[in-house]
């Protein structure tokens, strides 16, 4: 099960987000789980930037994972600023349906434990949400 969450006054197609989402689920080991997404603006996001990461600005994605022993409920939740997103697709991708879908699974990757953290964890979750992404487009 997917909830999605807008809490902005943009219109995003969240039938589209919660099909990638489910598509997500069911690729990953947790096909039974649920997963909870936000949308919302940067006041909210720089918030818990700050709360959590200690950074005092927006960022495009947050992901709070649940514990290990919980995933097949509930993966958990991905927080995502629409307002950065439509930003940063200028200098990233070539709209911004596509960032938001790139960050969207780059969120769900954090959900599985993956770590962007260092250089090598970077290029392994960019590879892996290029190829998710990839195997979408294939199957439409």
């Amino acid at each position: 099960m997917v909830e999605i969450n807008n809490q902005t006054k943009s219109q995003i197609d969240l039938k589209k987000i919660k099909l990638i989402a489910e598509k997500f689920i069911s690729a990953s080991r947790y096909k039974k789980t649920s997963v909870s997404i936000a949308f919302v603006g940067d006041a909210v996001m720089q918030k818990m930037n700050k709360a959590t990461r200690g950074y005092d600005k927006p960022t495009d994605v947050l992901s709070f994972p649940e514990e290990v022993e919980t995933r097949k409920e509930f993966l958990g939740e991905v927080i995502i600023d629409y307002a950065q997103i439509k930003r940063q697709a200028k200098d990233f991708s070539d709209s911004t349906e596509e960032e938001l879908i790139f960050i969207l699974v780059h969120g769900l990757y954090h959900l599985l434990g993956y770590d962007d953290a260092t250089e090598s964890g970077k290029i392994k979750m960019e590879k892996l949400g290029k190829k998710f992404i990839s195997n979408l487009n294939q199957k439409k």
